[in-house]
């Protein structure tokens, strides 16, 4: 199997076999060149043209200041412009969100969400939804040149939001929607918009007499139209950055991104890619750098959120997507969504809290973490350092230990140097589409 540039051991096969024989050239050119099965550009249909105008339209907020775009710039590949934590919503636009804002790029693939084997480089859910595993269930290794070990890991996967709460993107939609803190829109406030727009007519010349009538198929074919645009406009999935034209043998990296790839896809190094997978579908469909799983990171406490002032308040992701979570879905405490990577270079925020505001300040924390935690955490009154304070005791027995480059004992030595770190935020500049 081609990783990129890499020639991959198959399923099953040992790490060290088979691996890497076919490297980045010196020069930087990829010398197992792939097509790229790629959107088309075509016009967008009529009721994506609504979806775009509703993307667009203030008056659908609760205030009738707040469009979809406010927080998803197209500018800002659909993700926010501003470098706050959180978005600052609600009817006066003072409310804290309660997380950081994703982009909306490169969602389209994203199956729904279930719990099952991990099959990280397929776009396809597991063929089945299983109870979680006991709390003290093992969990082999990811590693980027070979699944094999992980493959037998049940994990969350799937669905839209870091917490998976929502199954497609006609769902997503209401939750930003009807959200106190962001646009702060209420079911009435919605219909009374979409019966009084510019574009109400064309909606209701799609629907027909019969559904045009009935509010509730108003406001499903308003989300319908909302999730048309996101899937028809190739903006929402450009493919079109630096790495997608040297996947196909169009570009060549400079020398530092050449290290920074390798690092990215070394399981002794970055392991970069053991979650942000950078392998094309079987069908060529571009790499989206994501398994679409969640994991237990244990991002530092942001201080900065109002919520996180009150030490009982946790965000637990996973197991808060349903109201008895936390004893249900209880192994997954803690879990976020994995991004995408694709335009992370231009992003001001980054984990569920948006604690950090750099893409070194990720890499570092991933390579630190265990081994400098007073660097990421708070001290106690003791003077000691209170590593992953924003996990409750009970549950960082969830936190991801095993996958490289996590691990290891203050003092250890790092598996990345600062130069390394700096080669893999340059290669994850040649994700950014232009």
């Amino acid at each position: 199997m081609v990783l990129a540039g890499f020639l991959i051991a198959p399923a099953g096969v040992a790490l060290g076999q088979g691996i890497a024989r076919c490297r980045p050239s010196p020069d930087g050119a990829n010398p197992c060149p792939r097509p790229l099965l790629l959107p088309r550009e075509q016009p967008l249909s009529a009721m994506a043209q609504i979806g775009r105008s509703m993307f667009f339209d203030k008056q659908l907020s609760g205030n009738g200041r707040l469009a979809c775009a406010s927080c998803h710039d197209p500018a800002h590949h659909y993700g926010p412009s501003a470098d706050r934590a959180v978005f600052l919503g609600g009817d006066r636009l003072d409310q804290q969100g309660r997380r950081a804002i994703p982009s909306l790029t490169y969602l389209d693939r994203i199956p729904g969400f279930s719990i099952g084997p991990d099959l990280s480089a397929d776009d396809a859910p597991p063929p089945a939804i299983v109870p979680p595993p006991p709390g003290d269930a093992a969990h082999a290794p990811k590693s980027a040149i070979n699944n094999a070990a992980s493959a037998t890991n049940l994990v969350p996967q799937g669905g839209l939001f870091w917490d998976g709460r929502a199954d497609s993107l006609q769902q997503q939609v209401l939750g930003p929607l009807y959200d106190h803190a962001e646009m702060a829109a209420t079911p009435a406030t919605v219909l009374r918009r979409i019966q009084h727009a510019p574009y109400t007519a064309q909606l209701q010349l799609l629907l027909g007499p019969g559904g045009s009538s009935d509010p509730q198929q108003l406001l499903s074919e308003a989300q319908f139209a909302l999730a048309r645009f996101q899937i028809e406009n190739r903006d929402f999935h450009p493919y079109s950055s630096k790495f997608d034209a040297w996947f196909q043998g169009k570009a060549r990296f400079t020398p530092l991104e050449r290290e920074g790839y390798l690092l990215f896809n070394d399981p002794a190094k970055g392991n970069c890619a053991a979650c942000h997978v950078d392998t094309a579908s079987k069908e060529g469909l571009p790499p989206v750098f994501t398994d679409h799983q969640y994991e237990a990171l244990g991002a530092p406490r942001n201080r900065e959120l109002l919520a996180n002032r009150d030490p009982a308040y946790y965000d637990l992701g996973v197991c808060d997507r349903v109201p008895d979570g936390r004893q249900t879905l209880a192994p997954y405490c803690g879990m976020f969504a994995t991004p995408s990577l694709r335009n992370s270079a231009t992003r001001h925020v980054f984990f569920h809290n948006g604690v950090f505001h750099t893409l070194r300040q990720v890499v570092d924390f991933y390579v630190l973490r265990d081994i400098e935690p007073g660097r990421f955490y708070p001290r106690g009154a003791d003077g000691g350092v209170r590593a992953y304070d924003d996990l409750p005791p009970d549950d960082v027995k969830n936190l991801d230990r095993t996958d490289a480059p996590f691990g290891g004992r203050p003092g250890d030595k790092a598996a990345l140097d600062g130069h390394e770190r700096d080669a893999i935020v340059t290669f994850l500049g040649t994700l950014t589409d232009r």
